[in-house]
């Protein structure tokens, strides 16, 4: 009998902000397939938040339910290890058929066979293709000259894509035509490079953004009390004279990106129809984390601060037939973005090997108005002591060179209290930042929903800090570790022996040590043996 398990298809886009899509909002968004998703199958959070503000932690974060903090995966080089799991690898575990393609920033490389015991099956790349010359176009400019606008990573415009999603979704696609062969329920995991920068887009993406409705940016000029990591990023970053029109095209440039991202989830969404696996399929659309794109005079992202530009991302969920009558359309409740660690467990029938501490969002997808959270979160940054572990010295004592884009991301992170160790949370009207150095943070999000004004000095808001901050103590201390699912033993064979020699016959000892390697109690062995 075949199995008819759901299959769950994993979409990610990478650094794709929330309000990238026009069911949120925004006039100069190109998002047809995703707006139609939203209208009438999915549900789409409007207040989903990453656990972190980078790619790694945050994959490490919602594909096992576990906080950044939980395992030390603060940074961009620290991976899931052998010892760990991951949902790929219960699914696989559990008999799914797990791909991926090769964009997952999620497990370690360096360990032979360690991504095998997460997918069965890694597309890299088209065997069948000529190998064409890698071609990276790179932002114009000198990064010598402090007048120019290298570091805004806009190389817009593109005569031919500058990235593989193109062939990833083809060979999603191709997998998903012949999934029938493989006699068990699918896990597809599409890991897109779009939109994260360089800011480049060809045709027809690219002439698809209406300028004229590009939203206005957030302006340095017009905050106070923001984060001392992003004054440090502009003065490396050097684009305080970027004129304010090519700001513009660098957004839209940008939304352009993501029209594109829709084009290949729609395709994605017309193969699993056409293989009969739509109505079986639970979908997941989601980002990593956002991108700031101009707002706040930065490019790109940084790794410890939390506006919502860049740790409110989309998440879109379709459950199989069967599993919610889907309430389909825009949600408000808070969610975080790892509760798609219990959903898709939940909805494939897998258990967990861990504890963790995502949620179900089936309330939620049978209720848009069900709330499964009070508060969300988000985490980066480094202590002081942890200097090796930035970017920057990444590359030896001697940094990266200039030459690289996140050359001014690298130097700021080289300021311990500019890349101090911060924690985000929210309850949807208030914003609550907790550094270990230098200056916290406070937003009204209903009153200031660009985040703008720093309210952490004004002693009208003293009782909501001290509320947030009296949560995050808990929270801290209701996550910062789980227990291993196994007992451990207390005592060596040969101890355990020793400890009960005197009291069975010493024919016995090779059975005791026996039990005592396979991890048997003392109180069990002595039952057993007598």
């Amino acid at each position: 009998m075949a199995d008819k398990r759901p299959n769950i298809i994993l979409i990610n886009p990478d650094e794709m902000r929330l309000d990238t899509m026009g069911h949120m909002g925004n006039p100069a968004a190109y998002t047809p397939w995703l707006d139609a998703f939203a209208r009438t199958e999915a549900v789409s959070f409007s207040n989903c938040y990453c656990q972190n503000p980078v790619c790694v932690p945050s994959r490490c974060s919602m594909f096992t339910g576990l906080y950044p903090h939980v395992g030390g995966h603060r940074t961009m080089a620290h991976l899931l290890q052998p010892h760990e799991t991951s949902i790929f690898k219960e699914l696989h575990e559990a008999g799914y058929h797990v791909w991926m393609n090769g964009r997952n920033d999620l497990v370690a490389g360096q360990y032979k066979g360690l991504i095998a015991s997460h997918a069965d099956e890694m597309f890299y790349y088209d065997e069948t293709k000529p190998v064409k010359q890698a071609k990276r176009v790179m932002p114009e400019g000198d990064p010598e000259d402090p007048h120019s606008a290298y570091y805004s990573f806009y190389t817009g415009k593109l005569e031919e894509p500058a990235d593989a999603d193109w062939d990833d979704t083809e060979a999603a696609v191709q997998r998903i035509r012949t999934m029938k062969e493989l006699g068990k329920p699918l896990c597809l995991f599409v890991g897109y490079m779009n939109p994260h920068p360089e800011y480049g887009a060809e045709e027809p993406w690219y002439s698809m953004i209406d300028r004229n409705k590009v939203p206005e940016r957030v302006k340095p000029e017009e905050c106070s009390g923001k984060p001392f990591i992003e004054e440090k990023i502009r003065g490396y970053q050097h684009l305080q004279d970027y004129p304010e029109e090519q700001w513009n095209e660098l957004r839209a440039t940008y939304l352009a990106q993501c029209a594109k991202i829709d084009e290949m989830f729609h395709r994605i969404c017309e193969a699993l129809k056409e293989a009969g696996e739509y109505d079986n399929s639970a979908i997941f659309f989601f980002s990593d984390h956002g991108d700031f794109a101009g707002d706040f005079g930065l490019s790109e992202k940084a790794q410890n601060t939390f506006e919502d530009v860049l740790s409110k991302v989309p998440f879109l969920v379709k459950p199989p037939k069967g599993y919610a009558e889907v309430d389909a359309g825009i949600s408000g409740s808070i969610v975080e973005l790892m509760d798609l660690y219990a959903t898709a467990l939940e909805m494939a029938g897998v258990e967990s090997q861990h504890d963790h501490f995502s949620r179900s969002l089936k309330p939620v997808l049978g209720d848009r108005t069900a709330v499964i959270r009070d508060y969300a979160h988000c985490e980066g940054g480094r202590m002081p002591y942890e200097w090796q572990c930035d970017e920057y010295h990444k590359n030896g004592s001697g940094g990266s060179p200039k030459t690289n884009l996140y050359w001014p991301k690298q130097m700021a992170q080289t300021d311990p209290v500019a890349h101090a160790k911060g924690t985000m949370v929210t309850d949807g009207h208030y914003k609550y930042v907790h550094r270990t150095i230098g200056s916290c943070e406070l937003y009204d999000l209903h009153k200031d929903p660009g985040e703008r004004m720093n309210l952490i000095g004004d002693p009208v808001y003293a009782d909501v800090i001290m509320k947030l901050r009296m949560h995050l103590l808990d929270w801290y201390q209701e996550t910062c570790d789980i227990v291993p699912r196994r007992f451990d033993s207390r005592f060596a064979p040969e101890k355990m022996w020793g400890m009960i020699r005197g009291r069975v016959s010493a024919d016995k000892k090779d059975e005791v040590i026996r039990l005592a390697e396979e991890g048997v109690d003392l109180g069990v062995i002595m039952s057993k043996i007598r």
